[in-house]
């Protein structure tokens, strides 16, 4: 199995190394547009555009699968993207939802949905949570949580100071849609402001989730071969990859 994980910058990472962990696929070809980075504060046409830029992409590598890592182009683009496409895609929007509702028994649970402008705007994560019956759920963009992990800022008093500005009128909630795929490397410091007790959906282990209840896997691959490639500065995204996903210098 040969899989695409798309994403606008470098936060798609976060799927890619779940999907290390799971050991899923034999290949794995990773596509930021760094160039272009940030999407989230992009308009729904320009979104669509890029994405199917990316679609076009992964037509020169015969993929299997491609995986959407970044929620505002799941959230925007993923019916025009598979209108173009030869291959299945699947977005982190679809499998965030799945996996909040596998997590939550209660459809009264308490539910805050984190992400960029686009993505919150879109409502696509109450869209879908509403098609699931759940009933209690606000949605804030959070889009200063992504500069400050890629300047690796997962903790602190900045990070604390940005909490307290986003949720002052918060209550504790039962889970937290991290829907933006930078949000999971301060999942420790979200747990620490909140409560040890949430429930943190991450899209990485979302998306394996999916996977592995829609497509049947027959082996496991420990030793992917894994190929960085990027709109502007691959060399700066595979030195990012190395780092954030504990790649040997071979890799």
């Amino acid at each position: 199995m040969k899989i695409g994980v798309f994403d606008s910058g470098i936060g798609g990472l976060t799927v890619v190394k779940s999907l290390l962990e799971h050991q899923l696929f034999e290949e794995i070809i990773y596509f930021g547009d760094t160039a272009r980075v940030p999407y989230g504060s992009k308009d729904k046409t320009t979104i669509i555009r890029y994405a199917i830029e990316a679609v076009e992409f992964f037509k020169n590598f015969d993929i299997d699968l491609m995986i959407v890592a970044c929620n505002t182009v799941s959230a925007h683009a993923l019916d025009e993207m598979r209108e173009v496409s030869t291959y299945p895609i699947i977005g982190v929007v679809e499998a965030g939802v799945l996996a909040t509702a596998n997590a939550l028994e209660d459809k009264n649970s308490n539910i805050l949905i984190l992400g960029t402008k686009a993505t919150i705007n879109s409502k696509a994560y109450e869209i879908g949570l509403t098609k699931l019956k759940f009933k209690n759920f606000h949605a804030k963009a959070t889009g200063l949580f992504v500069p400050f992990v890629e300047d690796e800022i997962y903790s602190g008093d900045i990070l604390e100071a940005t909490f307290r500005h986003y949720f002052s009128d918060s209550k504790t909630p039962d889970a937290i849609i991290l829907g933006c795929t930078h949000f999971p490397l301060i999942s420790d410091a979200l747990k620490n402001y909140f409560s040890k007790e949430t429930i943190l959906i991450h899209s990485g282990d979302a998306i394996v989730e999916y996977l592995e209840l829609n497509f049947e896997f027959s082996k496991k691959y420990p030793q992917p071969k894994l190929d960085f490639f990027a709109s502007e500065d691959p060399e700066a995204l595979r030195a990012v990859g190395k780092k954030w996903l504990n790649l040997e210098e071979d890799k």
